[in-house]
């Protein structure tokens, strides 16, 4: 999820039961699950106000459908795949040259 691999993992578990105290850490971590429950929510919560203002013909929006980088990786892709089948666009002047060893 954040790069974060099974040897990080286990350095920052003991780096929290060495810093912390293994007493104190169990509320920590039911704190963190709280918190992380609560910015679902928050994040649920405004999708679905977004969604019910903008109406039905967005009723399948999904926040990650605007993020820029992939609007525009879209787009890019869908001009190389329309690239690739028009026939016009193989031409000898197109093509790659061909080298010999």
């Amino acid at each position: 999820m954040f790069g974060i691999g099974l040897p990080e993992l286990a350095v920052l578990a003991f780096v929290g039961v060495f810093v912390l105290g293994p007493d104190k850490l169990p509320e920590l971590a039911r704190q963190l699950a709280r918190m992380i429950r609560s910015v679902r929510r928050l994040a649920d919560g405004a999708r679905d106000e977004l969604r019910t203002q903008l109406g039905p013909e967005y009723a399948d929006l999904e926040l990650r459908d605007l993020d820029p980088r992939a609007v525009v990786r879209r787009h890019v892709t869908a001009a190389w795949e329309e690239e690739d089948d028009d026939p016009a666009t193989d031409s000898p002047a197109t093509r790659p040259i061909a080298r010999n060893p």
